[in-house]
């Protein structure tokens, strides 16, 4: 079964860094899955933020983030981290990741964000930015 544990959230105030983690198992880099960090933050819907493919090198990013946060994975570990940079009070959210596995149909990761068919999902990891 596929698994993932996301980790690293915690207080930082505006303009600081922080790097969250997302540890899988179930499968490798070496498989063809798409890989992506949401974002739900209070009262709001739930939003794509980044994401990454196992089988290309493109990585996508929403337009609130471009710039500052960079997606990028570690294939000896299993990991795929979210480097949020000259983070802002709006980025305060529980930030989760989720995994869909391509079938014979390859489109980019992100648009099985906008298609909303990420099918596997973490436990959410918090993050609270202080203005």
């Amino acid at each position: 079964d596929v698994q993932l544990q996301a980790s690293g959230g915690g207080l930082v105030q505006a303009g600081g860094s922080l790097r969250l983690s997302c540890a899988f198992s179930g499968f490798t880099f070496d498989d063809s899955y798409a890989i992506a960090w949401f974002r739900q933050a209070p009262g709001k819907e739930r939003e794509g933020v980044s994401c990454l493919s196992t089988n290309v090198a493109n990585t996508y990013y929403a337009d609130s983030v471009k710039g500052r946060f960079t997606i990028f994975s570690d294939i000896a570990k299993s990991t795929v981290y979210l480097q949020m940079k000259s983070v802002q009070p709006e980025d305060t959210a529980v930030y989760y990741c989720a995994v869909r596995k391509y079938g014979r149909y390859v489109p980019s990761c992100w648009e099985f964000v906008e298609e909303d068919r990420y099918n596997t999902w973490g436990q959410g990891t918090l993050v609270t930015v202080s203005s």
